[in-house]
């Protein structure tokens, strides 16, 4: 896969200062949601906890029928995606931003598929809250696809929000809580640890 930041650069403020209660309120008033699909919930949560301006990241499941389980959705035959809900303060990151993220750190040309993981809940997905998202989304795609950034075409699936699930307590911040599970290890820890000398000037301060 090719370098694509310059691109998104090509393509495309301060921070709320919440000194009391009332700017508080409106700090959180402020926020926005984002939700995407790009393989294994575990590796995406852990990559946008790291982004500053991001207040939440929820694991979960959106595209099919209701109330579904881990075990069902496994099985490709829901309709689900498994995602990513973001929260994110659009004053210190945008949208825009978190679509750059998103398309660098997983392969969007591959069907149904990221590496190991196979199966429709693996899928490539953007699922939009506005039209403004949707059309940023569709409009990068694009530009994307024309410049050739990758060597096949970006498949990836946007579509209007549909009920969000949120998965089962255990699958919640699962990196962090699960660092020396062999999954996390040989392959979170490499893709967030790619992540984070791409973007290093957008991660939260430690």
């Amino acid at each position: 896969m090719k370098k694509i930041t310059l691109l998104f650069c090509l393509l495309l403020s301060g921070l709320v200062n919440a000194n009391n209660n009332t700017n508080m309120k409106e700090q959180k008033d402020n926020l926005e949601l984002a939700t995407f699909g790009a393989g294994c919930f575990w590796c995406v949560e852990a990559i946008f906890q790291e982004l500053n301006g991001v207040d939440k990241v929820v694991s979960g499941y959106m595209g099919g029928g209701e109330k579904p389980t881990y075990k069902e959705v496994c099985t490709g035959e829901t309709g689900h995606a498994e995602v990513c809900q973001i929260t994110y303060d659009p004053t210190i990151i945008n949208f825009e931003e978190l679509l750059e993220v998103f398309w660098q750190v997983h392969d969007p040309t591959t069907l149904n598929r990221q590496g190991a993981d196979v199966g429709t809940q693996y899928r490539s997905s953007i699922f939009y809250h506005s039209e403004e998202q949707k059309m940023l989304s569709e409009s990068i795609k694009t530009k994307l696809n024309e410049s050739g950034a990758w060597d096949s075409p970006v498949i990836t699936e946007i579509t209007a929000k549909s009920k969000f699930y949120k998965a089962e307590d255990y699958h919640q911040n699962y990196f962090n809580s699960n660092s020396n599970q062999p999954y996390c290890s040989m392959v979170i820890k490499p893709k967030q640890e790619k992540f984070k000398k791409a973007f290093k000037q957008k991660l939260k301060k430690q």
